[in-house]
């Protein structure tokens, strides 16, 4: 078993009646968020997260989403920005392509089934580049960089056209993976 970590947060009675997303790090650990309200009714308030430890076992053909334990990093039904949930998910990739400043990965953007094959090419490549233009914005060298969609050509579950799925069972279709290429 990895080695963890648990930072405990104290908040006081000025902060009532709020949400606050608590954002944890620590050096050699993966970054951890979570979410408090804090209610009137209580003097003091207590948040534990818990962090666990970053060795984590990692080559070519190695997918970092899978390898973090990063949720797969949906899309909304025919866009191609990338969502505030997302972001803080992708931010452990940075962190590991900091590690390994030489390490360079494939964004492989995908869609689900509800448009047409060539719509759903163009939709996944228009991910695939607004993920990897992500990256660069936060200091990620673009030559470290490559991405391709593969439409709905690679569907993780039975909504193929004409079968009726819920939303939950669309979305997962709507991802980026993020395999390791090279790490000379």
């Amino acid at each position: 078993m990895q080695p963890s970590f648990i930072s405990r947060t104290l908040f006081s009675g000025k902060l009532i009646n709020k949400t606050y997303h608590v954002r944890v790090a620590k050096k050699d650990y993966e970054t951890n968020e979570s979410v408090i309200t804090i209610q009137p009714s209580i003097d003091k308030s207590e948040l534990d997260v818990k962090l666990e430890k970053q060795v984590k076992e990692i080559g070519v053909g190695t997918d970092l989403a899978k390898t973090l334990n990063i949720p797969i990093i949906y899309f909304d039904l025919d866009q191609s920005f990338i969502r505030k949930d997302a972001a803080f998910e992708l931010e452990k990739i940075i962190a590991v392509m900091k590690q390994y400043p030489s390490i360079k990965i494939d964004v492989r953007s995908h869609t689900d089934s509800r448009q047409t094959k060539k719509y759903n090419m163009l939709l996944s490549n228009r991910r695939g580049k607004a993920t990897i233009e992500w990256f660069v914005k936060r200091g990620v060298a673009v030559n470290r960089l490559t991405g391709k969609g593969y439409g709905e050509s690679k569907l993780i579950n039975k909504c193929l056209d004409d079968i009726d799925c819920t939303e939950e069972e669309y979305q997962l279709n709507r991802r980026s993976e993020f395999v390791i290429i090279s790490m000379e």
